[in-house]
């Protein structure tokens, strides 16, 4: 049944979408990701709950950057080395990811367009193609580290060569194809299994942990060693990349779409509701996450005199023996596996929505993530002939570098633009709201400038 509202039909679209002289006129307004666009049906009576429900979906999709493969490298690597120190890191760059993800949702929501249309609308062709090229620059750092990770799952779980799982990792595209055939709410079903998969997993180890809980709330306060120690700096600069991740900025505020809410002042105000809810409570589960790799590698690798613990096969290596734990090794591996599988989803839509909004170019599926892949695959399988396993665990840590030195160039033009009462109107936050969002901003500007001092001169 397509539940796609009479007003959001091709004939009548342009009608609906705001006609503030805050866009420039020349440019097209098309729908973001079309084929799946106002086709989730949002009861209009019920309870509460059943509006929510409705709603839930695209912010575990997002929450799905927000713990894959990369952020394994950075937690393993902060809770080995530094201990419960970066869970402070972890907790803010998970509070600046609600706040930068309720944004987008809200762009997305208000204006009909994500947050490449947005940009394609209101820049030059010239910064369009800047901001587009350090978008996918930012989708093949993630893409990279997806590869890796499930490549490293293979290896531990089935003893498949690295540069053999690197190949059949390129072959999931067609696993994105046959969900998306099949709707957009079952893609968002089976992102959903995967992510119980990897909680349930996790919450058995640091069970198995019994990390101490004092030591583990102190970690949640904000440390100065963090800012003078430059290793500390280091990885806590990829954390927050790793964590907050540019396209899922463009991510949701396309995904938000594929609700058929009334574009209406008062529909969109309700769906923001329930959007910024939805994203929310799926950011937290993420939160969870992510602590729950750094309090398990803190708790087992730094607490035994393991502090080098920084890649992924010496952690599977070392975790049932030292938790005591026989299954521990398997559940950090199935959860891996899980993990670079629900990345794929995110990071074929993000590409396919960068290239239809800064481009206006439509490739089809398949043919966008294995040329994406392809691109992942080439570093991955040169640098395993290379350097082996270690060299790859330290590409891992490294491209989520890269795609923290992205972050300004997705984060920048998001504040920009919800902020602007003349492309927002009545939807445009508040002063105070701004204020933090810039200040957010700001914040990632200049954590990414001291990265690159410490990298050329430190």
């Amino acid at each position: 049944m397509d539940a796609r509202s009479p007003e959001l039909t091709p004939d009548t679209l342009p009608q609906v979408l705001p006609t503030s002289t805050g866009w420039r006129a020349d440019a097209p307004d098309t729908r973001s990701l079309p084929e799946v666009n106002s086709t989730v049906e949002i009861p209009t009576a019920g309870r509460w709950w059943r509006r929510l429900l409705a709603f839930a979906g695209p912010g575990y999709l997002v929450s799905v950057g927000y713990m894959d493969p990369g952020n394994w490298a950075t937690d393993l690597a902060g809770g080995s080395k530094f201990g419960y120190t970066l869970l402070s890191v972890i907790l803010l760059s998970n509070l600046m990811a609600i706040l930068l993800q309720a944004l987008a949702a809200r762009l997305g929501i208000v204006t009909d367009r994500d947050l490449a249309q947005a940009c394609r609308a209101t820049y030059s062709p010239p910064v369009n193609f800047l901001l587009w090229v350090a978008c996918e620059a930012a989708i093949i750092a993630c893409d990279l580290a997806e590869v890796i990770g499930t490549a490293i799952a293979l290896k531990l779980l089935f003893g498949i060569p690295l540069i053999g799982g690197a190949l059949l990792a390129a072959l999931d595209a067609f696993l994105l194809l046959l969900l998306m055939n099949r709707g957009f709410r079952f893609l968002e079903a089976f992102v959903i299994a995967l992510l119980v998969v990897i909680a349930t997993c996790f919450a058995i180890q640091v069970t198995a942990a019994a990390p101490p809980v004092a030591a583990m709330l102190r970690g949640f306060a904000p440390s100065s060693e963090i800012f003078t120690n430059p290793e500390m700096l280091y990885i806590a600069i990829g954390i927050i990349g790793a964590t907050v991740m540019p396209h899922n900025l463009y991510l949701h505020s396309s995904i938000v779409q594929t609700r058929a809410y009334e574009r209406t002042e008062e529909g969109r105000r309700d769906a923001i509701k329930w959007a910024t809810t939805d994203s929310t409570i799926a950011l937290m589960l993420a939160l969870f996450i992510n602590a729950a790799i750094l309090v398990v590698a803190a708790a087992t690798f730094h607490r035994s005199g393991h502090s080098d613990v920084a890649e992924i096969g010496q952690a599977f290596e070392l975790l049932s023996p030292l938790l005591g734990l026989s299954i521990a090794s398997t559940l950090f591996a199935v959860a891996l596996l899980a993990s670079g599988l629900n990345s794929t989803v995110t990071a074929t839509l993000a590409g396919q929505i960068v290239m239809e909004g800064f481009l206006n170019l439509r490739l089809p599926s398949w043919a966008r993530r294995l040329l994406t892949r392809g691109i992942a695959i080439v570093p991955v399988v040169v640098v395993t002939a290379l350097y082996g396993e270690r060299g790859t665990a330290e590409l891992l840590v490294f491209s989520q570098v890269i795609l923290s030195m992205q972050l300004p160039f997705a984060v920048i033009p998001l504040v920009r633009f919800v902020s602007d009462r003349r492309k927002m109107g009545k939807f445009a936050i508040s002063t105070p709201v701004a204020a933090i969002a810039w200040f957010v901003a700001a914040v990632i500007v200049v954590l990414n400038v001291k990265l690159l001092f410490d990298s050329f001169f430190g």
